[in-house]
């Protein structure tokens, strides 16, 4: 989506019309995990899994809460600085969200794989690590959703932006909302911008969230459905069907 950067923040219909690229999301396809996710957004997507809490290493070890522990692996060769900083990123948001507080001495292990990156991977990175604690039941205070926009070369902003959209741009966003007051818990930013421009990004940014935020409530909600469902023991129905003579 492209948005002018003529006065947004006096344009109500700004948030009623975002829109991100398709979402998809399938839950538990590793079996050695205590949780872990497969999250697709447009192009991109990320393998997330979580360990813990387990035992820590003692050299780790703290005393008042869990060790957050982030690991991620590029889809080819060996992680560069960007993915080092790309990993500290998703250690950081998911530290700020977990209670950790509850677990001392303890681990909690994130570890994330690079399958595809096409646009906004630092957004499906923290989206996919945020699914997989979700799914691993480790208590949190909240869940987070990272949206991702730039601005390129006109002017104007470009909210979830493919490979393509996402060349020659001045400046690049991502934002990371809780789900309870909609608060800004990390951002990172890179590029040449004025303040007014950086924060009809967060506006917009901010309107996008509520749609990740509906998709965690609506994956979770049909794979609870769908483990809670009872069986149904069909064989004593069968035996007592009369036997035809």
């Amino acid at each position: 989506m492209i948005v002018s950067d003529g006065n947004m923040q006096a344009n109500e219909n700004v948030a009623k019309n975002v829109k991100l690229r398709t979402l998809n999301c399938e839950l538990n396809p590793l079996t050695r995990t205590d949780g872990s996710t497969l999250f697709i957004q447009g192009a991109t997507c990320v393998l997330a899994s979580m360990l813990g809490p387990v035992e820590v290493k003692l050299q780790n070890l703290k005393i008042d809460k869990a060790n957050i522990d982030c690991i991620y692996r590029p889809k080819a060769g060996l992680p560069t600085i960007r993915d080092k900083i790309r990993e500290t990123m998703v250690k950081d948001t998911c530290e700020a969200a977990l209670l950790s507080t509850l677990h001392p001495r303890t681990l909690i292990s994130i570890q994330l794989q690079e399958l595809d990156d096409r646009g906004g991977l630092d957004a499906c990175a923290i989206n996919a690590a945020c699914m997989a604690l979700l799914i691993g039941g480790v208590p949190m205070k909240f869940t987070v959703a990272a949206v991702h926009c730039v601005i390129d070369k006109n002017g104007e902003i470009v909210l979830d932006p493919d490979q393509l959209q996402a060349t020659d741009n001045r400046a690049s966003f991502t934002f990371v909302f809780d789900s309870v007051e909609k608060d800004l818990v990390a951002v990172h930013s890179f590029g040449c911008f004025k303040i007014n421009q950086f924060k009809d990004a967060h506006l917009i940014c901010l309107a996008a969230s509520s749609t990740l935020f509906d998709f965690y409530r609506e994956v979770m909600h049909k794979f609870h459905n769908k483990t809670n469902t009872p069986f149904r023991d069909n064989s004593n129905a069968e035996s007592a069907e009369p036997m035809e003579a």
